[in-house]
């Protein structure tokens, strides 16, 4: 039994379905906000909107008991919350670590759709980028 049949066996199909359609839709678009955070001009609205997914993913994660992704997410909603308040851009180092963040939580979309356990979190993930812009 995966995750997808965990989820169905403990709370409402609708909850479920409407979490899985919310986290789709999200993940799909990690990775051109993330990219955006490069470009000054969208930066703010860039890292705000960023946050607020990650805040979005930790909340109905935390509810539907998906501990790993509850986890990861309020650890990058940590980080972005540091990078938006005490930073004006972000380094490359920095993109390419929320890169490979999007990449994982592209990983578990693929592992519900496919109703697996999700992968685990590869460890490289939860060690900090050097935040400090060059």
């Amino acid at each position: 039994m995966g995750v997808r049949s965990d989820l169905d066996s403990n709370f409402d199909y609708e909850i479920v379905d409407e979490f899985l359609d919310h986290y789709s839709m999200m993940v799909d678009y990690m990775e051109s906000m993330i990219i955006d955070l490069s470009k000054p001009e969208m930066y703010d609205r860039t890292v705000n909107e960023l946050f607020r997914v990650f805040h979005n993913i930790k909340s109905a994660s935390g509810y539907l008991k998906i501990i790993p992704m509850t986890k990861l997410s309020a650890f990058v909603e940590d980080t972005l919350d540091v990078i938006r308040t005490k930073h004006t851009s972000v380094n490359e180092e920095t993109i390419n670590w929320l890169l490979s963040i999007s990449d994982m939580f592209a990983i578990w979309k693929d592992d519900l759709k496919q109703d697996k356990e999700l992968t685990h979190i590869k460890y490289s993930l939860l060690k900090l980028p050097d935040l400090e812009s060059n």
